[in-house]
């Protein structure tokens, strides 16, 4: 009996110590806008409610959440910058509203911008920029603002953006700039077909960025790939209408970051102006284009299925008639299909003084009215294997 009491007098210390440690799993504290003075609906200015809980957020020394209920959120442009917290998340249940005079925030460089944070995630919401009115003075000729970026992450790392839906941006939907471990999933991003400089997703000066999982309709490249873009992955991505996936403008200046290490597979373009593109300005420049891949791509009525362009000139106005500078090397074509809306499918025109070299053409079958098209090469090396149609014209 006695020893019968000693083991339950152990169990119960035992029991007694674990009840007292100090418990390890940090409680998340949530951070509701509208008990912060937010109103979802539709016309007071939140600008202020979301930024005091964002403050707020960033003031607690546990992750946080800052809550936005279902509800239409007007806000002004807004700058959320980095503090101390590294566990912010953001989810969103309603619409937030930019103002619908595009004077208000067309001259600012963004609506809703991140600058210097660290593991910041946005799960859900809507962003309406209401860039339609702002397109249609563009289209006017008068003179206009330039247009906000709905949404900027400047020199920022670990980020998460999942299932957020952004509409009709007043300049570019989405930018990464200077930013390191970025996570892009689910996103849907709409436009016109005809907005100007709507680009869907623009990522600069980074690395270690993936697009997955998006479906983006705009006036201008579903994803924009400029210089200083290193280990980028795109997958699984649906682009159509707009100019379809590009790597550049490059050579708009002489002392340029390249771009490397991309890859960009199970994508499929429909009716957009180019497919996987390569462009640069006929102009000096140090930068370069290298270890690229396009890889499982489909193709559904594409102006110009796979383009590299060195004398990229949009408008053909003041253009520079140099030759570009960006070396492109190491560009890989695997298994893309479908069909083009233009004689030529495939079209690589290279620089005179730094010719395309290390291209490579692998199970390529484009059509054109159920025919072979065309592939035009200027100052283009490499070599092609499998089934390539149109024949290849790599020397």
């Amino acid at each position: 009996m006695v020893q019968y009491m000693g083991s339950i007098s152990l169990l119960l210390a035992a029991l007694l110590f674990i009840v007292l440690q100090p418990y390890s799993a940090t409680a998340v504290v949530t951070y509701n806008v509208v008990n912060l003075g937010a109103r979802g609906d539709g016309s007071t200015d939140n600008t202020k409610a979301f930024l005091d809980a964002w403050a707020a957020a960033c003031g607690c020394a546990s992750p946080a959440t800052i809550y936005v209920p279902p509800g239409r959120y007007l806000l002004r442009n807004a700058v959320f910058r980095g503090c101390n917290n590294h566990a912010i998340t953001f989810i969103i249940h309603a619409t937030l509203l930019a103002p619908s005079d595009y004077h208000v925030i067309g001259d600012a460089p963004n609506w809703l911008g991140f600058q210097d944070v660290t593991g910041v995630s946005i799960i859900g919401g809507i962003l309406d920029a209401q860039g339609i009115d702002l397109w249609a003075c563009k289209k006017s000729g008068k003179n206009c603002p330039s247009g906000a970026t709905t949404l900027r992450f400047s020199k920022s790392n670990n980020i998460l953006v999942r299932g957020l839906i952004s509409l009709n941006s007043q300049m570019f939907h989405i930018v990464i700039n200077y930013c390191h471990n970025v996570k892009l999933q689910g996103l849907r991003v709409f436009a016109s077909g005809h907005s100007p400089n709507t680009d869907g997703i623009h990522v600069q000066l980074s690395s270690g960025v993936m697009i997955s999982d998006a479906k983006i309709k705009t006036g201008d490249d579903c994803i924009s790939i400029g210089p200083g873009a290193t280990n980028l992955w795109i997958e699984n991505v649906d682009c159509g209408p707009g100019h379809g996936i590009s790597i550049g403008s490059l050579a708009k200046d002489l002392e340029e970051e390249g771009v490397q290490n991309v890859t960009v597979k199970s994508v499929t373009f429909t009716g957009t102006q180019n497919g996987v593109r390569i462009k640069s300005w006929a102009r000096p420049s140090n930068g370069f284009v290298k270890h690229v891949v396009f890889q499982h791509i489909g193709m559904v009525n594409v102006q110009n299925p796979i383009v590299v362009d060195q004398n990229y000139c949009p408008r053909q106005e003041n253009c520079p008639g140099k030759a570009s500078g960006v070396k492109v090397s190491d560009v890989r074509y695997e298994d893309i299909h479908g069909t083009s809306a233009s004689e030529i499918a495939v079209k690589f025109d290279c620089s005179p003084t730094n010719p395309c070299n290390g291209i490579k053409l692998k199970d390529v079958k484009l059509t054109y009215k159920n025919k072979s098209p065309k592939s035009l090469c200027v100052n283009a090396d490499g070599m092609a294997s499998g089934f390539v149609m149109p024949a290849s014209c790599l020397l």
